[in-house]
């Protein structure tokens, strides 16, 4: 889907341009062409960022055909930027999804490339229809504001992982199983993808609130400035989140350990205070030799009347032995 939004110098807006008018609008210093390229086929894209934007063949396959983490290159008339999108899924393997958005930045256009849809740039796209504003600030204006809904989409993610890494850890402590340590793997790996593409893009940020770009306006750098804030506090969230899975996991090993040895515990219990009854049967249980001299009283009534409360003792007594010396705690 190629879709196009423009504002005329008047102050006019037009939606939904035919490519064959991107070329006369171009002409037009004081207006702002905004082009959309969402899940189109590279042999669609090509010709237009090549004979109508004229952009760089080397831009071109880096945004056609390439992957790139976040990442700014000056070609003089105009900037080709690399963002990602993240996009939460805590029911899948792979629950951190990230998603490229290539970016050309012009005096009065801006071209956007992305393989699938974006809700950042769905919403930037829908405020621009509402409040004219945001396109009459020029197009490094609207730069910020496709940035800044990336990096709001960034920070709901964040809440959204914190949220599930605090359900993560009341699983641990009232029924922990090893589906909660796989979730715990999960979310580690999704926390330093994340902190993979927040690193980058902040150093983008900075670039385009530091250097001297001739497509940047001065009174637009504050505006990056303030998204490159943003990104610098996301940081720090990552690595406190990454340290409170790391604590969680922890947890879950000691309160899997502790269980063990509650079960170990409890078995080495039994095992005991059934080693005395164990002898006793197996002592008058053997029939491999005959005693040299009758023992009738052996089998008499009188000699299971005084075993059985013995072997019932025996264990009781052993137990209560056990518990006072602390053993059973």
């Amino acid at each position: 889907m190629i879709r196009s939004l423009y504002r005329t110098p008047e102050g006019h807006y037009r939606a939904g341009l035919r490519t064959e008018e991107f070329g006369d609008v171009l002409q037009q210093e004081e207006g702002l062409l905004w082009v959309d390229f969402q899940g189109e086929p590279p042999e669609s894209c090509e010709p237009i960022l090549r004979n109508t934007f004229r952009f760089h063949p080397l831009a071109i396959d880096d945004a056609l055909q390439e992957s790139h983490v976040p990442k700014v290159d000056d070609w003089g008339e105009y900037l080709y930027l690399v963002f990602h999108a993240l996009n939460f899924r805590p029911q899948s393997e792979n629950c951190l999804e990230t998603l490229e958005v290539d970016v050309f930045l012009g005096d009065n256009y801006i071209v956007t490339h992305h393989d699938r849809p974006i809700p950042a740039i769905d919403r930037t796209w829908e405020t621009c229809q509402r409040d004219e504003r945001h396109l009459r600030q020029g197009a490094d204006h609207l730069l910020y504001r496709l940035v800044d809904d990336l990096t709001t989409g960034y920070m709901a993610v964040a809440e959204s992982l914190d949220d599930a890494i605090d359900l993560a850890e009341d699983h641990i402590f009232s029924q922990p199983t090893p589906q909660t340590l796989q979730q715990l793997f999960t979310y580690k790996r999704s926390l330093l993808r994340m902190r993979q593409v927040i690193t980058p893009q902040r150093e983008v940020l900075n670039k385009l609130a530091r250097d001297d770009f001739a497509v940047v306006g001065e009174d637009d750098r504050v505006f990056f400035r303030d998204v490159y804030d943003h990104l610098v506090r996301l940081h720090d969230i990552n690595e406190s989140m990454r340290d409170l899975v790391g604590g969680a996991m922890d947890t879950y090993l000691s309160v899997i350990n502790n269980r063990m040895n509650d079960i170990i515990k409890i078995l080495t219990v039994i095992t005991t205070l059934f080693m005395p009854l164990s002898f006793i049967v197996g002592f008058f249980g053997m029939n491999f030799f005959e005693p040299a001299v009758r023992l009738p009283a052996w089998t008499s009534q009188a000699s299971f009347a005084i075993v059985l409360p013995l072997m019932i003792a025996l264990p009781l007594g052993m137990y209560l032995w056990m518990r006072r010396r602390g053993w059973l705690r």
